[in-house]
């Protein structure tokens, strides 16, 4: 009996030509698609999985929508919320496997931007798979990540000459620019940062700031973090006000000339 097959694709940050070609050939012969549907106010971004499906998928197929269960977004231990609400999702998702993909079939998840990127799926499929109820062959199609889109978006390196990129989440950024790393770091890409971190550091900083990337809804501003810092917290609080939903990334970027010149009058 052959192995069930659960492929997992990259499609970018919305924008429907930010599929790769190896992307395009994944999805031609998949039976069913399964999308974990947060709420009803994302019911655009479950759209728009339907649309690359429909026009990538070659045969007749089946999009299974599982809801995504609930989780705290502020626990008091973040660790173990996590891995509760992904076990969670595991438990629906091997459910939804076992009842609508039969043996031989291809299943795939779309993921946004690239699935190693701050994306769940890839650990979830984990999951399932040490439990052992539902055997599955697995493929990994890598994505374009919201990171380079921002970079591209404001057509500016990632990088300093030399330097290095550090990428975290707001929840670690609001303990200050990383620590222990501060003489090679130039440039931090924030993520998954749903209360901007960005006001106690240093105004002097530039940010690139984009939210909808890829989407006709793209958002971009950027400037020295003083300057700009208002205007973001209020287009950005407009913007989840109008569309119930927000994802957006930003780069911070220091001035490393500036700042040894600094360190050195001391």
């Amino acid at each position: 009996m052959q192995d069930r097959q659960i492929r997992v694709i990259g499609i970018g940050t919305g924008d429907p030509e930010h599929l790769t070609l190896q992307a395009v050939r994944a999805l031609a012969d998949v039976d069913a698609v399964f999308v974990l549907d947060k709420r009803a106010e994302t019911a655009d971004l479950v759209a728009i999985r339907r649309r690359i499906c429909a026009a990538h998928i070659a045969k007749p197929h089946r999009v299974i929508t599982v809801e995504d269960p609930p989780r705290e977004r502020r626990p008091a231990d973040y660790g173990s919320t996590v891995a509760a609400w992904h076990a969670a999702r595991a438990e629906r998702l091997e459910a939804a496997f076992a009842e609508h993909l039969g043996p031989g079939e291809v299943g795939a998840i779309l993921a946004w931007g690239d699935p190693a990127l701050y994306d769940s799926v890839l650990r979830i499929l984990d999951r399932i798979a040490a439990r052992g109820q539902v055997a599955f062959t697995r493929t990994v199609i890598p994505g374009l990540s919201s990171v380079q889109v921002l970079a591209a978006r404001h057509g500016v390196p990632l990088n300093g000459i030399g330097g290095s990129v550090l990428i975290t989440t707001g929840r670690r950024l609001a303990a200050g620019w990383p620590q222990g790393v501060e003489d090679d770091v130039d440039s931090v890409v924030v993520m998954l940062d749903g209360d901007p971190a960005f006001g106690p550091l240093d105004p002097d900083l530039t940010i690139f700031w984009g939210a909808y990337l890829g989407s006709p809804d793209e958002i971009l501003i950027a400037g020295r973090l003083g300057d700009v810092d208002a205007e973001i917290r209020r287009v950005r609080a407009e913007a989840r006000e109008r569309h119930g939903w927000i994802m957006d990334i930003y780069l911070l970027r220091r001035d490393r000339a500036a700042t040894d010149k600094a360190d050195g009058s001391r």
